[in-house]
């Protein structure tokens, strides 16, 4: 099984992790190095001064950055973030509308992968932008359910 494999089958058995369950971003598109996912911000998401938190944002690109470098992996492998960079180029609002962030490998290795996100409206406005460096660590069972990942 591949890691793109391994994504393929929690799309079709319907499993969202928490994160995305509480901040409700779903998993829209797969391919190998690439994934695409989907949101739309609401006033849940303010911060103290009227807008969507940058927190929302730098979630959503870090998910999409490490789920692509998943995707690209030859067996399911633990892609965990060493870097994130993000760079904001407009805030959102609940007017924003639904968004979307594309996140591709840009190299991967045995141990390292490179990975970037953009985060768009449905008219391609860009709202934020980030790098990521990952490292790719083999997939080990959870000491608490004795489960992968």
């Amino acid at each position: 099984m591949t890691g793109l494999d391994e994504i393929g089958a929690m799309i079709e058995r319907g499993i969202r992790p928490p994160m995305m369950d509480l901040l409700d971003i779903d998993l829209a598109e797969v391919a190998e190095g690439r994934v695409v996912f989907t949101a739309i911000p609401s006033r849940r998401l303010y911060n103290p001064i009227g807008t969507v938190h940058g927190g929302f944002a730098a979630t959503i690109l870090d998910s999409a950055c490490g789920l692509a470098a998943n995707s690209a992996t030859k067996v399911p492998t633990d892609c965990i973030t060493l870097e994130l960079k993000i760079s904001y180029h407009a805030a959102m609002h609940e007017k924003t509308g639904p968004i979307r962030a594309i996140g591709t490998v840009v190299s991967i290795g045995s141990r390292v992968a490179h990975t970037e996100a953009k985060l768009f409206d449905a008219n391609d406005r860009v709202y934020a932008s980030a790098t990521s460096t990952l490292l790719l660590s083999p997939r080990r069972k959870r000491a608490d359910t004795g489960e992968e990942g």
